[in-house]
């Protein structure tokens, strides 16, 4: 194994980290997890190096803190550290941050944790957290020794990012989106080198989008195929990340055993500075060709906006765009179901306000019909 170095945490971090969101699970339940098959997941990864263990409150309906504080025993309690974190959307005072604090420990069976995040940050939760007192607390925390690092984990746009980064000389690390399709989505390119400079460690998730960037189109597939290095889709996505030198760790939620250990020898092999001129220039070539899968030749400019019936136009179009980029509707459908009922493209009336704004000629009206029937699949409640 490989390690690498966290800011100015005085220790190293493995160059792969455990996500514990993604076990496999019984009965296609979330909440049921596979314990042998993961135990088994679990105790090899540490075994071959991993120091790094990623969970959440919510992660597995709340059963990856507790299914963790069960298999972190004996011989393998201390051999990685553990990161969890706070969940800020159910924090209504401030007593809840120990309330919540204190449950978590109770789940892993562990009084103290190694690193503590406020969870998904964005331009809502994070005035409300500080507003609360959670960076004072954090402070309280960390001097009585039950928190070791304080960080968050981010979604939502570069401003807020800096914002973020800006407003408190304490934060140790962060945890954002990146792989080589979101050079540019919410923190980006820029927050990791903007972290990184003012001395935060970077933890990276989602180094593979949820899984697609491993299984990808045949366009995409043939570009890694002709190189010599011989890597799987997946080696290219980490190799790229590892190649970085403001990255700290990349986390893999990992399903299976087989992935655990393709994981672990790719990271094993990992280096700062690793890709040659020659890689670099596959993998924009590959970012270029999933581009052009792109079927709506929408930019994103918002002339189309606003709409009469409120429909989210940019956004869907969007949406659409990825499920055929990736050939996987899995993700969208979920982005998609989080949309207001209200913003929702069956809310089109068809008017082609729309259409008459739309610089690139876009039949937008045709477009919102396909992506609302790609969308919610026939067997969603409420499709009909």
């Amino acid at each position: 194994m490989r390690y690498r170095t966290l800011g100015q945490v005085v220790w190293r971090p493995s160059a792969l980290g455990f996500g514990a969101m993604r076990f496999p699970t019984l009965d296609r339940d979330p909440g049921h997890i596979d314990e042998d098959q993961a135990t088994q997941m679990v105790h090899y990864a540490l075994d071959h190096g991993v120091n790094y263990v990623d969970t959440a409150y919510g992660y597995h309906k709340g059963e990856s803190e507790r299914f963790l504080g069960r298999v972190l025993h004996g011989p393998y309690r201390d051999r990685a550290r553990l990161a969890t974190k706070l969940p800020c959307w159910l924090v209504k005072e401030r007593d809840d941050f120990d309330r919540l604090f204190d449950e978590q420990c109770e789940r892993l069976q562990r009084d103290r944790v190694d690193f503590y995040l406020l969870h998904a940050l964005n331009g809502k939760t994070w005035p409300q957290m500080r507003d609360l007192g959670v960076l004072e607390w954090a402070e309280r925390a960390k001097a009585d020794g039950r928190i070791g690092s304080f960080g968050f984990s981010f979604h939502d746009e570069y401003p807020v990012f800096q914002e973020i980064v800006d407003a408190y000389s304490g934060w140790d690390f962060c945890q954002i989106q990146y792989n080589y399709m979101d050079v540019e989505f919410q923190a980006g390119q820029r927050g990791l080198r903007y972290a990184a400079d003012r001395g935060l460690g970077v933890v990276i998730m989602e180094p593979l989008r949820g899984g697609v960037l491993a299984r990808p189109p045949e366009p995409v597939a043939q570009l890694f195929a002709r190189s010599t290095r011989g890597w799987s889709p997946a080696e290219w996505a980490l190799h790229w990340l590892w190649h970085q030198p403001e990255v700290s760790l990349v986390l893999s939620g990992m399903s299976t055993l087989g992935q655990v250990r393709e994981n672990v020898t790719s990271a094993s092999e990992s280096a700062l500075g690793v890709l040659s001129s020659e890689d670099l220039a596959l993998v924009e070539q590959a970012r270029e060709t999933y581009h052009g899968l792109r079927p709506i030749p929408c930019t994103g400019c918002g002339y189309c906006l606003p709409c009469p019936s409120g429909v989210a136009i940019p956004q869907i179009l969007e949406l659409s765009n990825q499920a055929a980029m990736y050939a996987d509707p899995a993700a969208p459908r979920f982005r998609y179901r989080m949309l207001p009922e209200a913003e929702r493209a069956d809310q089109c009336t068809t008017c082609r306000a729309c259409e008459e704004r739309c610089p690139q000629g876009i039949p937008i009206a045709e477009w919102l019909a396909k992506a609302h029937s790609l969308l919610v699949p026939p067997d969603a409640p409420g499709s009909g």
